[in-house]
């Protein structure tokens, strides 16, 4: 016996009788891959491997022609009814004051590169081309890396381009990644890897001139021909990538003359960089003044730049956000550190062990003080809760602890609005406003001595985000998480399917047939479904991207009403009404449960008084000793994103195996519930907190004796306690709503049974700890000890815009 290998499948249609039992027309992978190879059609163009010289040495460029892989993008026509082929502008009022931003064609660069175009070249159709590169390694031991190249265009919605399933995104190149190691002197060896990059995207992008200025007939999905104009609209990259695109120096800014050592200041003073100044430098090239003109325009004197000669584009404007390394990577891994410095490490992991559990709630059961090579994803995770760890940290005078959460507040607002979406006028202002607050409060961190200063690019490049997002729309639409995730599909995996031996070869190959067999499976996929050939709609009434899984546009679409959803079958068919009420680690804790039962039996009747409820609730007689009990209910918009569950309240007790192990803590979460029904619009005041204790249903056969005929309860019920009101302001500093368990006057939680559509969606919230966190709270027990807390309106991006719509 051995393992499964390269052969393996060849191996499988060796045996006898196979490969005529499937009636298959090859004997092996080799000729399977024949068949790929030559008779399956592609959509996309091969690569080719050229060689370019720098310094008298050769590298090999495996690579795409541009203007193909364009066209397999523009003439697609899976994608056809989702082009975009104008600019638009979009507003929320009819007065048009109030402008939105969203997918790339709904920014300010479409309206001026259209504008700039057609005063040439009337009637045209512009397609944004939107590249994206980095470096990445693709073995664990041997330092191997590769240097992938990606194209997209903005004619695409954001959701299809962000998902590598949906084959928006084409591998353009792969440019030669040799670290050049064998150039002893530091300075030149980096001049050498700057002119090996732009030389090699200069050949890359080198169509795109004439393609540029004149235009080329293409024609889309839906059978139309156009003259397109593909221009370069946007380059994706960190910030190492950004200033080997812009050959601006590290450490300064990639896209404004801000000085290094006033990177820190707000607002920004200098202007933008020149691009007119840039472009003189470069055609100085083989001049005495070259260097000096380079210099002046504070850029590298780096030969062959690829961007000099494309038409209609400022590569300093083209450099965008990125979310990934800008911020999580960036200056969130930084609040997070000094924060950790501030609260001390043990203080801080404690805390983070002890956050109640709750949905896209990840519970740090080390802490996060000794975690190494933490993830953007990571990082992305602690900043859903880090407040709620700044809160009463000891050792500090309550106004340095208040200026420390307002300043942490002040940081996560511009995270969570960098992140919106959609974007509007007023939005874009309150991104502006909370940087401006946290360089307003940012002193705090100097003060508690984890600072200097703040001149650091990253925190500088945040003051541009919300000019990048008028121009290009928001920031989901070039995020370098994107090109981190097509790394898997067309390097890692690539490069594990060769047998590391001139892997590039290989890796192109094996993309290919990929590629033409996912293009084969969409065909086939599409002839079975015509099979009655049925009339296949013009694009004139196919949907629009608004149908697209995921695809928001408007403010209804960003508070995303949450529909809750409960399984068939529930988890326990029969649990006791003595353990629902139990108070040991196996109960449901709902001590009240019997109570609250019969008092909504007495409230269901219409024609009951509310002041008599107790009264009659004392008569009632449940009819059962067990019910059905559900320990998770989900939340779901099919509307907008289809079957993916965007949320969901658990409440269960500990579960045991068969030697008594805990197996899984008890978790009982905290929800969002409405006071008010008929409607999904909702203030404050309209909603409360309970903690889920009990989802169940009342047995079919035994309604009869607890309602009347004609007034029938809901299907599926819950047992909730409640939580105080909301205050009609929020804390000043942390600018969340503060709440306590509401206590009845024998001391017991109060409670209630009410209808599941009530439960609007989970919320996280946060213990205030009064100082050093006390050793007896745990995940499982906090919720019961801490007397006060925090709303958590971090938890997610919809919970977040939801209650600062309300605000």
């Amino acid at each position: 016996m051995r393992g499964s290998g390269s052969t393996a499948f060849s191996d499988l249609l060796a045996i006898e009788g196979v490969t005529e039992a499937l009636g298959l027309s090859y004997a092996d992978s080799a000729g399977l891959n024949s068949i790929i190879d030559n008779d399956m059609p592609s959509q996309r163009p091969i690569f080719t491997r050229s060689e370019v010289v720098i310094g008298g040495q050769a590298f090999d460029l495996f690579r795409r022609p541009i203007l193909d892989c364009i066209k397999a993008l523009y003439s697609n026509p899976e994608h056809s009814q989702y082009l975009c082929f104008t600019p638009e502008q979009h507003y929320t009022d009819a007065d048009r004051t109030m402008r939105l931003y969203h997918d790339f064609n709904t920014g300010r660069w479409w309206w001026d590169t259209q504008d700039a175009v057609e005063k040439d070249k009337p009637g045209a159709t512009i397609v944004p081309v939107i590249i994206s590169s980095d470096k990445t390694q693709i073995t664990l031991f041997q330092n191997k890396s590769a240097y992938p190249v990606y194209l997209t265009i903005g004619n695409l919605p954001k959701e299809i381009r962000r998902k590598p399933s949906q084959q928006g995104q084409i591998l353009l190149a792969y440019l030669p990644s040799s670290r050049l190691e064998h150039i002893s002197n530091k300075s030149a060896r980096r001049r050498m890897v700057a002119n090996l990059f732009h030389t090699c995207m200069a050949e890359l992008t080198a169509p795109l001139k004439e393609a540029g200025l004149e235009g080329i007939i293409m024609q889309s999905g839906d059978g139309v021909w156009r003259r397109c104009h593909p221009i370069l609209a946007a380059y994706v990259g960190d910030y190492p990538e950004q200033c080997l695109v812009t050959t601006c120096y590290y450490g300064d800014c990639p896209c404004c003359k801000t000085e290094k050592e006033d990177l820190g200041l707000f607002p920004v003073s200098k202007p933008y960089r020149d691009f007119e100044e840039a472009l003189d430098a470069a055609m100085a090239i083989g001049t005495k003044e070259w260097t000096d003109e380079c210099l002046a325009a504070n850029i590298k004197p780096i030969q062959h730049l690829f961007w000099k000669d494309l038409p209609y584009m400022d590569i300093f404007r083209s450099i965008t956000p990125d979310i990934l390394h800008q911020m999580y990577q960036g200056v969130m891994k930084h609040l997070i550190s000094w924060l950790t410095s501030i609260c001390g490490a043990n203080e801080m992991d404690a805390r983070v062990r002890r956050l109640p559990p709750n949905y896209n709630i990840r519970i740090f059961h080390e802490g996060i003080s000794l975690l190494s090579r933490i993830s953007g994803a990571e990082h992305k995770q602690m900043c859903s809760f880090i407040l709620g760890t700044v809160v009463d940290v000891p050792g500090l005078t309550a106004p340095q602890s208040n200026a420390l959460i307002a300043a942490t507040r002040a940081l996560l607002d511009f995270l969570y609005l960098a992140c919106f979406p959609i974007h509007s006028s007023s939005s874009l202002i309150a991104l502006d406003g909370s940087l401006a607050d946290f360089h307003a409060k940012k002193a705090i961190f100097i003060t508690l001595d984890v600072r200097k200063h703040f001149n650091f690019p990253k925190l500088h490049f945040l003051s541009h985000y919300s000019r990048a997002i008028k121009y290009f729309g928001t920031t989901d639409n070039y995020n370098t998480e994107t090109t981190e995730r097509l790394h898997i599909d067309f390097t890692k995996d690539a490069y594990r399917a060769s047998n590391h031996k001139d892997e590039y070869t290989q890796m192109t190959r094996w993309l290919e047939r990929r590629e033409k067999i996912i293009q084969h499976t969409s065909y086939i996929s599409w002839r079975l479904n015509n099979l009655d050939g049925s009339f296949i709609p013009s694009t004139s009434i196919l949907p629009t991207c608004h149908t697209l899984t995921g695809a928001q546009r408007t403010s209804t679409d960003m508070k995303c009403a949450f529909i809750p959803k409960i399984t068939t079958h529930p988890t326990m068919k029969s649990v006791t009404l003595s353990k629902l009420e139990d108070k040991g680690v196996k109960g449901y804790g709902a001590i009240d449960f019997t109570r609250a039962l019969k008092q909504f039996v007495v409230q269901f009747n219409p024609h009951l008084q509310s002041n008599i409820v107790d009264e009659y609730a004392r008569f009632i007689v449940l009819p059962f000793r067990t019910l059905p009990i559900w320990h998770q209910v989900k939340f779901t918009n099919t509307d907008l994103f289809g079957k993916k569950t965007l949320g969901s309240v658990s409440a269960h007790p500990r579960r045991f195996n068969s030697h008594g192990q805990v197996t899984q803590l008890s978790q009982f979460d905290t929800a969002l519930i409405s006071l008010k029904s008929g409607t999904e619009d909702h203030t404050i005041q309209d909603t409360r907190v309970a903690r889920l204790r009990a989802v169940f249903s009342l047995p079919e056969d035994k309604l009869d004796t607890l309602f009347p005929a004609n007034c029938r309860p809901p299907k599926h019920l819950a047992y909730v306690e409640w939580f105080s009101k909301f205050p009609r302001s929020h804390e000043p500093h942390s600018r969340l709503y503060q709440v306590k368990k509401e206590i009845n006057g024998d001391g017991t939680v109060a409670a209630s049974v009410i209808p599941v559509e009530m439960i609007i969606r989970s919320v996280h919230l946060l213990p205030k700890w009064g100082g050093t966190v006390l050793s007896e709270w745990t995940g499982e027990t906090v919720l019961d000890l801490s007397p006060s807390f925090l709303l958590n309106i971090f938890k997610d991006d919809h919970l977040y815009y939801s209650f600062t719509q309300l605000q």
